[in-house]
């Protein structure tokens, strides 16, 4: 087995400075998640998995429990608030950060460590998956971690290394379960690296492997009892409708997701280089090690993208292997004799994460208070905007009608979640808004989790208000057909600093029926 101090490269400098600085960095964007995360609203997916955490199970339609799990921790820890629920992305962030840092120093030294360190503050995905609670972010903290403990057990020989592996593998899959990408990563690599080889030999990969999937079995629990109905969302769900080439929307997501610079710097790294002393063996394995667990996920996602349509996000947690290879990438471009190129991508990483340092406060300081003579999007499902006010606004209609007929009416947001999740958490001033609040399933809709946790033929008889973004979507057919009788089409504004965000729409539905296929 190889050990660290051979895959340990002389930094091209004494990185005292730029370990410094990275360092820095990390508390400047803590700081900038802790402030934004209190006063930002709740992403529609972040009120969506808050509402998860009100149902605690060891599973769920669309995704594991560990992202329920922590933001109950969060809220018990700081109440129901937005930081509440975002806390626990705050400290994901920071555990990402350490692993970031250790696996590269590891490979390629102090100063790639450093720069990694400061990738993993600056580049967009890892940025947000900080700031926002979401599955990718628990997985993102599980998966830094994993390439860690595989890198200790595979390059630097730590037997020990491999249980520390499994589990963080076993929180990975308790998170998302494209964390698997990464275990047939490391399989790919133990075949292909003849050093590593001799691994299949031994127990400890396979105790690893026994042990994450002892920690997943909650989750294979609850598809056991519930006919597996997670496990097909996230395959042949993901398998219909009609073919569409989607590989260049794969690419440019993942430009968005690591900056233009960082791509290119990636593809640099990617691409064996010709010329040169060759690298110490400690080097090469370091150099496969990290394609393999680059690669592999990454080809998936390509073959995927080739026939059916892909997610701006999907990619996000398999460039933390490219982040290690980008850092040495762009520090050995430093020393004498290498091309105009690579100096020219150097030199335009630190103005790079300079733009996103300044970028980040400003753009989050909109969506929590305004900037003067700025309006906002009108597609407000896409932004964290006006659903503090649109709770407000539709606490005070449940407050008349409570006054009027002495009971509340269940809220409905005639989408699959985004309405409802938001009401449920911006509803403060109605009784019990989660027990009270669902989506748009009980007019023949998607409603995902809302279709389980509200039934409808549980809701026959009951009054409902049904809240729009669309008025179309109150007058569509089902709406009469699942009501004894409806009242007017009612309208409002959302508006901040005297600009305009998006009209909503609410109406009574009374006495419901059920939609056709209850009925």
């Amino acid at each position: 087995m190889r050990h660290a101090s051979e895959a340990v490269t002389r930094d091209p400098g004494r990185g005292v400075i730029t370990t410094a600085l990275s360092i820095g960095l990390v508390f400047y964007v803590t700081a900038l998640r802790l402030y934004f995360g209190a006063h930002v609203d709740l992403m529609p997916e972040e009120a969506y998995y808050w509402n998860y955490s009100r149902h605690l199970a060891l599973g769920y339609l669309d995704h594991p429990p560990m992202v329920a799990w922590l933001i109950r921790a969060g809220t018990a820890l700081l109440g129901h608030t937005a930081l509440g629920v975002r806390i626990g992305a705050v400290l994901c962030g920071l555990v990402t950060s350490v692993f970031v840092y250790r696996l590269t120093r590891n490979l390629y030294g102090r100063s790639s460590a450093a720069l990694a360190l400061a990738l993993a503050q600056a580049m967009p995905f890892f940025f947000l998956q900080g700031l926002l609670m979401t599955p990718d972010t628990p997985l993102t903290a599980a998966w830094a971690a994993s390439l860690y403990f595989l890198e200790r057990a595979l390059i630097g020989g730590k037997t020990r290394a491999w249980l520390w592996a499994g589990l963080s593998l076993g929180l990975g899959m308790l998170s998302k379960y494209t964390i698997g990408l990464l275990g047939l990563g490391t399989l790919v690599y133990l075949v292909v690296d003849a050093d590593a080889r001799p691994w299949l030999r031994r127990v400890e990969p396979y105790a690893a492997a026994a042990l994450a999937f002892a920690i997943f079995s909650p989750v294979i629990v609850w598809n056991a009892e519930h006919h597996w109905a997670s496990f097909a969302f996230q395959t042949a769900r993901r398998l219909a409708g009609r073919p569409r080439f989607a590989l260049p929307a794969l690419i440019g997501a993942a430009i968005v997701l690591i900056t233009p610079t960082g791509f290119a710097a990636m593809v640099r790294a990617v691409i064996p280089r010709r010329g040169g002393s060759p690298p110490d063996a400690g080097r090469r394995a370091a150099r496969r090690f990290l394609l393999c667990a680059l690669l592999v996920p990454i080809s998936v996602f390509v073959l995927f993208s080739l026939r059916r349509q892909v997610k701006l996000d999907w990619t996000g947690t398999t460039w933390l292997a490219a982040l290690p290879l980008i850092a040495f990438e762009l520090v050995d471009a430093g020393r004498r004799g290498t091309s105009m190129m690579r100096r020219a991508w150097r030199a335009s990483m630190l103005p790079t994460i300079g733009v996103l340092s300044v970028a980040y406060p400003i753009g989050l300081y909109h969506l929590a208070h305004g900037l003067p003579g700025l309006g906002y999007d009108r597609h407000i499902e896409l932004l964290p905007v006006g659903w503090r006010q649109l709770g407000r606004r539709i606490d005070a209609v449940d407050e008349r009608f409570r006054r009027e007929h002495g009971s509340s009416p269940l809220v409905v947001g005639m989408d699959r979640y985004v309405i409802a999740s938001e009401l449920a958490f911006y509803g403060s001033a109605r009784p019990d808004p989660v027990a009270n609040t669902t989506s748009g399933h009980l007019f023949g809709g998607m409603g995902l989790m809302y279709e389980r946790w509200f039934a409808p033929d549980r809701q026959l008889g009951r009054t409902l208000l049904l809240v729009s973004l669309d008025r179309s979507s109150l007058e569509e057919p089902a709406v009469p057909a699942a009501a004894a009788s409806l009242g007017p089409i009612r309208a409002g504004a959302l508006m901040r600093n005297g600009h305009f965000i998006r009209d909503y729409y609410y109406r009574f539905a009374y006495g419901y029926r059920g939609p056709p296929a209850v009925r």
